[in-house]
């Protein structure tokens, strides 16, 4: 089976993209795929008559990225683009994914989560992992995502939106501080910050706008941190995120020695440990997501609460979602193919949505 691992992009987030489409790449080599890493923004620079089923003949195994802590903006990615070009997708980009048996989407952040890059290979019938477009837009856009968790019950932090063009100050909240303030369509903790007063709300606001045309400001739900991935149905045992100073921030994500991860989680009620479960495998559902994803929680003394839900959950070195299926009995490269196997078989039932 031939896979291109498409990665990168133009998102916020394009080089924890490219560390996961790195890890992705070589394990499905090892698992006897035909598989080649794909940069969504830069493209594929074929050969001179060469086609592109040529590019899944190399075996060349691609290195683990360093992740940078460097926030991306649009100048520094456009910059990489040696002839000046924005379009999404580079050159050969898409005559490459029209090669492959199917797209594995290892994208994150923006453009890469947010249903475009998915209607794109819609459009041209190309199998992808994965959710579909809209859910992916649904699930990108934190509004959305929780308006739909809480007409289906699940519990969830209370909140507002508060567009660019209302300005980042002067806001009345219908919570007390401390608040959590997030660009609403983004990923990795990037422009996330935990708010006490009015003076850092507007600046936090100011900070969002920077990425986003609209900010989420939730309330702050204080307690244990979990995150707890399902594969094809199947809810993996969670994993504690437990940081050493702060909170659980892009560096503390994507760097290591910041933060323990712990799985499965020690001294957890089983009874609260199967409610996150039965919770993560309904609240995919509610978001319409499909094949894989991952939902995060907190849990206290008011019960269980879902933060958000991820439809492509990283898999660098340092993710979560790898992390539990290891310790469930799923080494890294039966876990990408078992998210291949599962949307094959989505596909093939015509349930792809």
């Amino acid at each position: 089976m031939k896979i291109a691992v498409l990665a990168g992009g133009r998102s916020t987030e394009r080089n924890v993209s490219i560390s996961s489409g790195y890890r992705i790449t070589n394990a499905l080599r090892e698992q006897g795929y035909q598989s080649t890493f794909i940069d969504l923004f830069l493209g594929y620079d074929l050969p001179a008559g060469a086609s592109a089923e040529s590019v899944f003949e190399d075996a060349n195994t691609s290195k683990d990225l360093e992740i940078s802590d460097a926030i991306l903006t649009d100048a520094d990615i456009n910059a990489l683009r040696e002839d000046g070009s924005t379009e999404l997708f580079g050159p050969n980009v898409l005559e490459i994914c029209k090669a492959a048996d199917i797209v594995f989407l290892a994208l994150h952040g923006g453009d890469g989560e947010n249903g475009k890059v998915q209607a794109v290979l819609d459009l041209n019938n190309i199998r992808y992992t994965g959710s579909g477009s809209t859910a992916s837009g649904v699930c990108m856009n934190k509004v959305y995502s929780k308006e739909l968790m809480l007409y289906n019950n699940i519990q969830t932090a209370a909140f507002v939106e508060i567009k660019r063009d209302q300005g980042s100050k002067g806001h009345k909240l219908p919570f007390d501080y401390p608040v959590v303030v997030k660009p609403t369509s983004g990923g990795s903790s990037v422009g996330t910050h935990i708010v006490h007063n009015d003076e850092e709300l507007a600046k936090s606001l100011a900070d969002v706008f920077r990425f986003d045309n609209s900010a989420i400001i939730e309330e702050f739900i204080g307690g244990r941190e979990f995150s707890l991935g399902v594969v094809n149905g199947y809810a993996f045992p969670a994993v504690e995120i437990k940081v050493h100073d702060g909170w659980y921030d892009f560096e503390h994500k994507f760097q290591a020695g910041y933060t323990d991860f712990i799985t499965p989680p020690e001294d957890l009620d089983p009874e609260v440990h199967a409610e996150m479960k039965k919770v993560a495998v309904e609240a995919m559902d509610a978001l319409g997501l499909q094949n894989y994803g991952r939902i995060d929680f907190f849990t206290n003394d008011r019960g269980v609460w879902v933060i958000e839900g991820n439809n492509l959950p990283g898999m660098t070195p340092l993710s979560l979602l790898p992390q539990e299926a290891e310790k469930d009995g799923d080494p890294y490269g039966e876990l990408v193919e078992s998210i291949v196997k599962g949307k094959m078989k989505i596909y093939d039932e015509g349930m792809n949505n």
